[in-house]
């Protein structure tokens, strides 16, 4: 399937990966794909799904990535950086799936657009920067960009672009910290 990926891939399960003809996977070096109930204990729904829709798609995840029982879908491209957690059950998904105009979406529905039409279906990159957090039950929508360092609470519905070391919730997701720097915690060791 022209699935190219680094050294020590761990799959815990196995995940669901299809590559469209022409369209590119690309996964680095120590990645963990979790996809198996019991491989994250906040309970995964479904297996790891990565799935390129069309010719010339990408996904191109980075070095040292963790997914749990995510779903990533690219119709153009999604890009993930290295060191970045994705919590169990996100959805990242550069397009709409179906046509925002009801004409073109029943004409889908029934089997009257064909390849060519894509498009009528809106699809824009995503970019995740590195050592980013994804919470669980989050949706990526496209376009959305991540800077370096954003942490993504759980269930948030994001859409747009965030600054580096962003903390980002809710839904619609907003920013509720910027640069954000990390405190030692209060214990006798330190």
């Amino acid at each position: 399937m022209h699935i190219h990926y680094g050294r020590d891939l761990l799959l815990k399960g196995a995940p669901f990966v299809y590559n469209h003809h022409g369209a590119h996977i690309i996964i680095g070096d120590d990645v963990t794909i979790k996809s198996n109930f019991l491989s994250n204990l906040i309970g995964l729904y479904s297996r790891t799904i990565i799935c390129t829709r069309t010719t010339g798609a990408e996904i191109v995840i980075g070095d040292h990535v963790g997914i749990s029982g995510a779903t990533i879908y690219a119709r153009k491209g999604i890009y993930i950086g290295e060191n970045t957690c994705i919590g169990g059950n996100c959805k990242i998904l550069d397009n709409d799936f179906h046509p925002i105009d009801w004409k073109m979406r029943n004409r889908l529905m029934f089997d009257e657009i064909g390849p060519k039409d894509n498009e009528w279906i809106p699809t824009r990159e995503i970019h995740i920067g590195k050592n980013c957090f994804i919470g669980c039950n989050t949706i990526i929508l496209k376009g959305t960009v991540l800077g370096d360092g954003c942490v993504v609470g759980a269930g948030a519905v994001v859409s747009g672009t965030f600054q580096a070391d962003s903390v980002i919730v809710g839904n619609p997701a907003r920013v509720i910290r910027q640069n954000y720097t990390l405190k030692k915690c209060n214990t006798k060791e330190g």
